[in-house]
Formats: C-alpha cells, sequence, structure tokens
C-alpha cells in the first residue's frame, strides 16, 4: 500500500512510519520538525521505501505526490506546553492544513483519510466516561484552547467534506498516549515523571495530583489507527481510542518512582490553566467495530518507556 503521514516524524507518527515499513507499504512523511524530531526517523530513513519531507505542510505542493491508499492526518504540535509556544501554528495546521489534506484527497482519488483528534475536543468533561456523542465543555479562548479548537475545527471541516463529496474519511480521538520516540523534554507528565526520577529529580505534581487521566501504550494506539484505517465499511465514523484504565497523577508518580528506584521526592506545584479533572475514554465503540482495545498494562508500558529514556539520557 501507499500510505502518506503528516506528523510522521513525530511520537506517533514515527512509531506509525516504521509500523508501515514493516508490512513493506510505501511510507511518505511531511513533517516541518517543529516538535517532530529526525531521531525518531533516523533508522528508517535507509529505507528506500521510505519518502521524506521535510517542509511545512502549509506550503507543501501536493502535486508532487501520487494517490495514497490511506492518509495519516497527524500535523500538528501536541503537548501542553506547546500549546502556548505554537497556538498560531497549531491553529493553522489544523485547519487550513487540513483542508488542504481533504481537497488533495478529492484531487488524488486517494483511499482512506484518518484524522487523529484529541481526547481535548471534551475540554473539561462533565460526562465520565467520555462518549463520542458527548460534545464536550470546552474554553474556547484558554491556553488550551489552540489545540482544542483546532481539533474541533477539523473535525467539522471533515464532517462537512464527507457529506458533501462522500470521501472515506475517519476521526480518532486520541487520548493519552506514551512510549518511545515520546521525547523527554515534551511536557507531558509521563515524560517529565521519568526525567526526574531517572535523574533523581524531584517529581513536580501540578494542583493536588487527584486529577485522572488514561494513559495507552504507543503500540496499541498504532493497532488502533491501523485498524481505524483498515476496517471496511466505517467511513464518517468517529471513535475513541486510549486505554480505559484511570489513575490519578499522585497514583502516576508513585508508580514511575517504585518502577525506577528513584530516591526522587515528590513535590507540589499551582494547578496549570485549563487542566481537565477527569479523562477516561468509553471505547466500547472501539471494540464493537474495529474489535481494538488496549493489551499493554500501565506497568509494562511504563517500564518499555523506562527503558527507551534511560538510552536517552
Amino acid at each position: 500500500m501507499n500510505i502518506l503521514i503528516t506528523g510522521g516524524a513525530g511520537f506517533i507518527g514515527s512509531n506509525l512510519a516504521k509500523f508501515h515499513l514493516q508490512k513493506n507499504d510505501e511510507v511518505f512523511v511531511i513533517d516541518n520538525l517543529i516538535t517532530g524530531r529526525l531521531i525518531n526517523i533516523r533508522d528508517l530513513i535507509k529505507n528506500k521505501r521510505f519518502i521524506f519531507f521535510q517542509t511545512d505542510l502549509l506550503n507543501f505542493k501536493f502535486n508532487k505526490l501520487p494517490s495514497f491508499d490511506i492518509i495519516y492526518h497527524l500535523a500538528s504540535p501536541a503537548s501542553p506546553p506547546k500549546f502556548r509556544l505554537y497556538p498560531i501554528e497549531i491553529l493553522e495546521v489544523n485547519s487550513v492544513g487540513t483542508k488542504k489534506v481533504l481537497d488533495f484527497i478529492l484531487e488524488s482519488k486517494s483511499g482512506v483519510l484518518v484524522f487523529t483528534s484529541s481526547s481535548e475536543v471534551y475540554g473539561d468533561p462533565t460526562v465520565h466516561p467520555q462518549t463520542e456523542t458527548y460534545w464536550g465543555d470546552v474554553n474556547p479562548v484558554g491556553i488550551r484552547s489552540p489545540y482544542n479548537e483546532g481539533k474541533r475545527f477539523a473535525e467539522a471541516l471533515i464532517m462537512a467534506y464527507f457529506r458533501k463529496f462522500k470521501l472515506d474519511l475517519r476521526i480518532g480521538r486520541v487520548f493519552n498516549t506514551y512510549g518511545n520516540n515520546m521525547d523527554k523534554n515534551d511536557g507531558r507528565v509521563v515524560s517529565n515523571f521519568i526525567t526526574q526520577s531517572l535523574l533523581n529529580k524531584p517529581l513536580t505534581v501540578y494542583g493536588d495530583g487527584t486529577q485522572t487521566r488514561s494513559f495507552c501504550f504507543v503500540s496499541d494506539m498504532i493497532l488502533g489507527l491501523y485498524k481505524l484505517a483498515t476496517t471496511k465499511n466505517i467511513a464518517g465514523e468517529i471513535i475513541n481510542l486510549g486505554n480505559p484504565t484511570e489513575k490519578n497523577i499522585l497514583e502516576l508518580a508513585h508508580l514511575i518512582k517504585n518502577i525506577t528506584h528513584s530516591r526522587s521526592k515528590i513535590i507540589f506545584s499551582s494547578k496549570k490553566s485549563d487542566d481537565p479533572k477527569r479523562r477516561k475514554p468509553d471505547i466500547t465503540k472501539a471494540k464493537k467495530l474495529l474489535g481494538w482495545e488496549p493489551k499493554v498494562s500501565l506497568e509494562q508500558g511504563l517500564s518499555k518507556t523506562i527503558e527507551y529514556y534511560k538510552k536517552q539520557l
């Protein structure tokens, strides 16, 4: 198959590219490396079936590309610290960038689009766990709003193209994911705690640590995205992808400390603006339509991620 991945040098994108290369697919990647990293794809570049364009999606000339069986549109900075650094870029790639991808699909008669939306579309949810029918509780002008609203706009645009042009478009709402190729400095809680633990620095918990997240190991997420792309007769579907095992942040800190045998102390800092109190996906739809659910436990996934980070520090 011919595969296109926007944002394919990023954390999830690079793992997805490797997955498809292992299936002997031709993999094209577009990434401006604003948050993606060459180190994530350095082994992939040696493969003749891997074609990399280091450029901004907004300026890319799609007429140089063939038709694709699957297009994964992942391009966007995705960690909370990046929401502050790149708010305009996030809004642009999820709006203008998404429209460019959709127009290319239309013109090239490509096959399936999988768009990686986010649990951020649910904001600070009042419904728990979050189902795909829940519209969310989002601050449209807060610090996280470029990402929240960027993803929400992209979803609306995709569904407009789906209804008007009858394209095979699918949306995966990705919940917290962690694992190999996640930048140790990206500011997400798992990368923060692992790095701090391995360096025996204090683990910083924002707020009282009772806020919850549900963490999915990257290999499970890749399989979920692949099944979203390849399952028949699900055009127009929006499906949660994540691990429904819920942990509060303080529990996560203690778990990582224990696995790393760290001497780090746990310290508390003021709660971050717009930080959601609870996040947990309802994956009933993924189980039913895709036959997918996560297999890697949090303890197993953290152990693998810690081993990866040890080589990075």
